[in-house]
């Protein structure tokens, strides 16, 4: 199973709410401003059609239930270069995958990017975003601006 649809890849998604949060590592907190996907056609639109994200923004995508370790996303009609980290019940990095992407009139030709892992939420970044930041399996997403001071 995958998460996308056929959104019309030149006409940006609308922005979404956004939420004040932070990757909590060994290290300290790193702030990001994460637009958030809780409805299914939300969650299916995703980042289709954007052309850019600011370096600290990204998607949370968010699952009412855990989903299983087959399931996943693609990049059908998205246009950034992006990964996704996939994170347990308790908001913890459990995958960090890179996605490429594909714009093609053939939604069967994108390839998915499966989680490996049981998830309840992911959240979309641009590409390196997590490497350049020393984010890794383990790390924690936390939301509110609270857990967001720099160490």
């Amino acid at each position: 199973m995958t998460s996308a649809c056929a959104a019309d890849a030149s006409i940006p998604q609308p922005r979404l709410p956004e939420v004040a949060a932070c990757f909590v590592t060994d290290d300290g907190a790193v702030p990001v401003t994460l637009e958030v996907a809780r409805e299914f056609s939300q969650r299916q639109a995703g980042l289709m059609g954007r052309e850019s994200l600011l370096e600290d923004e990204g998607m949370l995508f968010q699952y009412p239930d855990l989903q299983s370790s087959d399931r996943g996303f693609w990049m059908y009609k998205t246009l950034l270069d992006l990964d996704i980290a996939y994170l347990d019940k308790r908001g913890r990095i459990a995958s960090i995958r890179q996605m490429a992407p594909c714009v093609t009139s053939s939604a069967g030709s994108c390839p998915t990017y499966p989680a490996g892992v049981a998830f309840q939420s992911a959240v979309e970044m641009n590409q390196n975003f997590f490497s350049d930041h020393g984010i890794e399996v383990g790390d924690q997403l936390m939301t509110g601006k609270e857990h967001c001071s720099r160490p």
